[in-house]
């Protein structure tokens, strides 16, 4: 009986852990354009690639190459 109740103790609290959210609003920034602030982002949890306008500032600290988050969007 003792085993038993160990055992369904063990399955119970494997079976309730849950796996982190995974933050999937961030990418690598692939390209960027000058005359609109934007830059175009790969994304690093589905490999899709969106374009974000940026202001003025955060656009001249996003560089190609870089991975880079955006905070108003859940993912793309």
């Amino acid at each position: 009986m003792k085993k038993t109740i160990i055992g369904l103790a063990i399955i119970l609290s494997i079976a309730s852990c849950k796996k982190d959210a995974q933050v999937c609003n961030c990418g690598r920034i692939i390209n960027d354009d000058a005359s609109d602030y934007s830059v175009t982002i790969r994304n690093s949890c589905s490999g899709n690639e969106k374009k974000f306008y940026l202001t003025p500032g955060d656009w001249m600290n996003a560089f190609v190459g870089n991975d880079y988050c955006i905070t108003n969007v859940t993912s793309w």
